[in-house]
């Protein structure tokens, strides 16, 4: 789901399937992934629950690089 700014990302909800592969491939588990609060703007935006992991998709140096992050409740 993208946001309306130009200056924000791509964001979105990974599926379990998508989720094992990442996992898998980075030979990390989930709680190991760095986090985002479900208060956070584009989390509320996807609805995103805790436990998901949200995909943010980035352009650097002309590259498209992917971030994950795990959803967690504001403390």
């Amino acid at each position: 789901m993208n946001s309306e700014h130009f200056l924000v990302p791509p964001h979105r909800i990974l599926d379990e399937k998508e989720l094992e592969a990442v996992l898998k491939k980075y030979n990390i588990a989930v709680n190991k992934l760095a986090k985002i609060f479900e208060t956070d703007p584009q989390a509320k935006k996807l609805n995103a629950k805790v436990g998901q992991v949200i995909e943010i998709e980035r352009e650097e140096n002309g590259r498209k690089v992917k971030y994950y992050r795990l959803v967690v409740p504001q403390q």
